[in-house]
């Protein structure tokens, strides 16, 4: 029995050494292909690295650190959605271990930002720059936190961010540009100005900061002076996007067509698919009677399928000034189910209903139109956030209402 006991707890030592020497040369080889891994990411060997990662998952599948790496190899190639997956399981193995990883949460920020993610990427920026308010990347996290409530078109929220990023980089322009927005879209006109004149003091020449400055004026109702600025940022850089647009917006509100009309034109060759342009020069034509300048401009824009009342209105107007009476009617049908106001398209249908004898449709029409008001113009700043969206398939470069100029930095 003795002799059976020894035997026995022999071969148990045994079991604990080989157990204990195959799980030495696991971890041996988890270091190697993790080294090797890291050696190719260095290399920007992207796909070779990414399986040496996989292959680690697969050998110890509770490592956080392979799930994080997988994240910034796919956060490199832009595949954002990916890497935000890889990070948010790399912080739930991190968390059941109780540890932390460098920068994981950053990175998981800077992926949900690039991918559009505004409002849940500004809540990582915000949460650690509460736990870290005087860290080496305070200053980074600040304007990372207010570039996303912008970017979550939360103007009002981003302000205290940007002033605090724009007292830590007071010769920023993207900060300062981007302030000067936010205290546009909050109506802070003269925090506006004064913003605008802090950029001149940097760059004389800013065609942007001039569009600011003129929006802010139209929004005041200084109509010579929103002009003047615009004119101003057409001679510093024509090629600003909107800028044709914004001053021909300008002239089209005053009625000065034939000032409006180049302008329109600038910003088509500028940008071919600016669809405000396309759309108001063509409503510039109709309002000129000029029919036949308008109607493949309007056909044009309504290639994209867009939900704007004015291209139906427009058409309408064209068909029905050109003997196209039952199309002019679907037309203005078309235009008063996006705008049950629009007391124009009301008018029309109701003359378009006396002319073909149906006195009850042009009866309701009439009453219709009677009851309502002319609507205003849209304000300038308005419009030009509205010409940097574009139809599906159309979308340029630049983010959208208004121009949230320049992501951070490449991850």
């Amino acid at each position: 029995m003795k002799s059976i006991g020894i035997t026995c707890l022999a071969v148990m030592l045994l079991g604990q050494g080989v157990g204990r020497a195959q799980e030495k040369a696991a971890a041996s080889r988890a270091g190697a292909i993790a080294e090797q891994a890291v050696t190719l990411e260095k290399q920007d060997e992207f796909s070779k690295a990414e399986a040496g990662w996989k292959s680690l998952v697969l050998l110890e599948p509770r490592n956080g650190q392979a799930y994080a790496h997988l994240g910034l190899l796919e956060a490199r190639q832009e595949h954002y959605t990916e890497a935000i997956a890889h990070y948010r399981k790399a912080q739930v193995l991190a968390q059941a271990q109780g540890h932390e990883i460098p920068e994981l949460t950053l990175d998981l920020g800077l992926a949900l930002f690039k991918s559009g993610e505004f409002q849940e990427a500004g809540k990582i920026f915000e949460s650690d720059l509460r736990k870290h308010p005087h860290s080496a990347d305070a200053q980074r996290l600040t304007s990372l936190a207010a570039m996303s409530e912008y970017g979550a078109h939360r103007y009002g929220a981003a302000i205290p961010y940007l002033k605090d990023a724009v007292a830590g980089d007071s010769r920023n322009l993207t900060l300062l540009l981007t302030l000067a927005h936010c205290y546009l879209w909050t109506k802070q006109l003269d925090a506006t100005m004064s913003v605008y004149k802090q950029i001149l003091e940097i760059d004389p020449n800013s065609a942007a900061a001039d569009m600011i400055a003129g929006e802010a004026l139209d929004e005041k109702g200084d109509n010579a002076g929103s002009v003047q600025q615009f004119r101003e940022a057409v001679k510093a850089n024509p090629r600003e996007p909107n800028v044709h647009f914004g001053l021909a917006y300008l002239y089209w509100t005053q009625k000065r067509y034939d000032e409006a009309i180049p302008e329109f034109k600038a910003e088509l060759e500028n940008d071919p698919k600016n669809y405000q342009a396309m759309i108001y020069l063509g409503d510039t034509y109709v309002k000129q009677n000029n029919f036949a300048m308008a109607k493949p401009l309007l056909e044009q824009a309504m290639q994209y399928r867009l939900p704007v009342a004015l291209i139906h209105l427009d058409m309408g107007i064209v068909l029905m000034e050109t003997g196209d009476r039952d199309g002019a009617i679907e037309q203005f049908t078309k235009t008063v189910a996006m705008e049950p106001n629009n007391v124009n398209a009301h008018f029309r249908l109701a003359s378009l209903y006396r002319s073909m004898g149906k006195k009850a449709e042009a009866s309701a029409e009439y009453a219709k139109a009677s009851t309502l008001n002319k609507q205003r113009d849209e304000s300038l700043h308005q419009r030009i956030a509205d010409a940097n969206m574009r139809p599906e398939g159309s979308k340029p470069d630049v983010p959208a209402k208004p121009d949230a100029t320049a992501q951070p930095g490449p991850q």
